[in-house]
């Protein structure tokens, strides 16, 4: 009898195993069925002549899905800090917007657009715009904060004014002919790599390390888990979550100045719903809506499991139509997911 229960216990052994493997690396496996998914699919392509070659698997591919998906993902870094402390910002697309026009204002060579003159050193706009994206983020803390308003209803009349102040900027008007070397910001390779790929990862280490190896990282995941707890252990919340909103605008901007030097010029729409992409890529990646759980990983596969799927529907003739009623499938089955919840808080 001791050797049946021996022998059934190590028969449950393995799925014991399993499950808290699925729950760690879930979204990694998820994000690799979709690729084998993909790639199998374009197999058939070439199987039913539809493709000479599976354009997918293609190093260019890749390539092209990543500087897609280096804008998003900039803003999903953002916006992970945000709703690991139980927050949201809807602004982030409007403030790109008005980060990228006003930066392209002191780069561009149409006269009657121009700041400053043609000449601007480059480096003027780009510091100009991440304040512009520090200010807006400011605000957003402050007023959420001090004030105690819901961050919903602040972030939605921020992303009505700076929406309003990137067309005020130039009556609505977009701003082209930008300079060369602004240009190669979203639209040069380094090392083989494209420049705004190594910008994404740069930003994204560094946010990683913030969030995961210093006391700042530990205070946003308190206040996140438990706001009167982290004020009562002596956490000043008001600053933290001014921080982390500011880091939220500051991340826009420098997606607004990729986004801009990619196009090569910058449009009073740009941005339009991109904060609905950077929500759906933090919770696919396993963000809690409630606050204090998350993880910037889990954002990255969520923003490339977004970028994986769009690229790799666009490649098989699915209408754009679809693919949003994918995208929002998953993330109502992220949610459905979402370990928040079975709590009460």
């Amino acid at each position: 009898m001791t050797t049946t229960v021996v022998s059934g216990m190590r028969s449950r052994l393995p799925a014991t195993q399993i499950a808290p493997l699925l729950h760690k690396y879930g979204i990694v496996f998820a994000f690799l069925a979709l690729c084998a998914i993909i790639a199998v699919l374009g197999e058939y392509c070439i199987y039913t002549g539809l493709w000479d070659s599976n354009y997918f698997l293609t190093q260019s591919n890749f390539l092209s899905v990543l500087r897609q998906v280096s804008i998003n993902g900039i803003l999903a870094i953002g916006m992970t800090f945000v709703i690991i402390i139980a927050g949201v910002d809807l602004s982030v697309g409007s403030v790109l917007a008005l980060a990228g026009i006003v930066a392209a204002r002191f780069v561009t060579n149409t006269a009657d657009m121009a700041i400053g003159g043609f000449d601007s050193p480059i480096l003027l706009p780009l510091m100009i715009a991440i304040m512009i994206g520090a200010v807006c983020g400011f605000i957003n803390g402050y007023i959420i904060s001090k004030f105690r308003l819901q961050a919903f209803i602040v972030t939605m009349g921020m992303l009505s004014a700076a929406r309003g102040m990137a067309m005020l900027t130039t009556d609505g008007n977009p701003v082209s002919s930008l300079d060369r070397g602004f240009r190669a910001i979203g639209n040069s390779y380094t090392f083989g790599i494209p420049t705004p790929v190594l910008i994404f990862a740069v930003i994204f280490i560094a946010c990683w390390f913030l969030l995961n190896k210093t006391v700042f990282g530990r205070y946003v995941f308190a206040v996140g888990g438990n706001e009167k707890s982290a004020q009562t252990s002596g956490i000043d919340v008001h600053k933290v979550k001014v921080a982390v909103y500011t880091l939220c605008g500051v991340l826009a901007a420098i997606a607004g100045l990729i986004l801009t030097a990619r196009t090569g010029s910058a449009q009073t729409s740009a941005g339009f719903g991109y904060e609905l992409d950077a929500i759906a890529a933090v919770v696919i990646g396993g963000t809690s809506m409630a606050g204090g759980l998350g993880t910037l990983t889990g954002t990255l596969f969520g923003i490339l499991i977004i970028g994986v799927m769009n690229n790799g529907l666009d490649l098989l003739g699915v209408q754009s139509y679809y693919q949003q009623i994918i995208k929002g499938g998953l993330i109502v089955a992220a949610v459905m997911l979402d370990p928040s919840r079975k709590q009460t808080r």
